[in-house]
């Protein structure tokens, strides 16, 4: 292998290296449902993303009310109620009388996680082709070069969905940990971690449109 075939192979495979961490993607994690639920599927939810940055709270409410419209729920976004602040308790009980609310989403930041992974070290040969003027020829030699191994820390940032129902029986039904690793590289967060916790909840019959 001469030195420029090496050096476009370690160029694609920098390219590919970059393309996985751009698409790295959220999972869910620690997923608890009551099993004793068996009310009608929750078809009219209030949306809340606790968030004190005004721009990021209505993203992710948009994001999971858009996810919840495709399977047929009627959501509204907190901030078209509250567009100061996230609700209170009060507020939200005056909000569920008031707009008759059968469901109701929180989506809260918990504390980011670094996960530490050591990269084992490798080594390569390389091919190195001279030409002698003097016996006019090429002459190749071969040379080992070593990567050591090293730590590399991943941040991951974490957050809490719960879902509740409302009334006098209200109570926590369904509730998940979403886990972003290296966040900053990722497209479409939101929309993302929607479409995880609103399918989950669409197969668990959580949720569903009005009958």
């Amino acid at each position: 292998m001469n030195r420029f075939t090496k050096w476009a192979i370690l160029g694609i495979i920098s390219c590919l290296a970059g393309l996985l961490v751009g698409c790295a993607s959220s999972s869910l994690v620690d997923l608890w449902h009551d099993p004793g639920f068996q009310a009608p599927p929750l078809s009219k939810m209030l949306v809340i993303a606790v968030r004190k940055e005004g721009a990021k709270r209505r993203i992710w409410e948009d994001a999971f009310s858009k996810e919840l419209a495709k399977h047929g729920v009627t959501a509204v976004q907190s901030y078209t109620l509250f567009a100061d602040a996230p609700p209170d308790t009060d507020q939200v009980a005056s909000s569920v009388v008031a707009n008759g609310f059968d469901g109701i989403m929180v989506i809260f930041k918990l504390p980011t996680e670094s996960n530490a992974q050591f990269i084992q070290g490798y080594t390569t040969t390389e091919q190195d082709m001279r030409y002698s003027f003097y016996w006019q020829r090429y002459w190749t030699s071969y040379r080992e070069i070593d990567h050591p191994g090293y730590v590399d820390t991943q941040r991951v940032v974490v957050r809490s969905i719960e879902v509740s129902t409302t009334g006098k029986n209200g109570k926590l039904i369904w509730c998940a940990t979403s886990k972003t690793p290296d966040p900053g590289a990722v497209t479409d967060l939101q929309a993302g971690i929607a479409d995880l916790t609103i399918s989950e909840l669409a197969q668990k019959k959580i949720i569903g449109p009005k009958k």
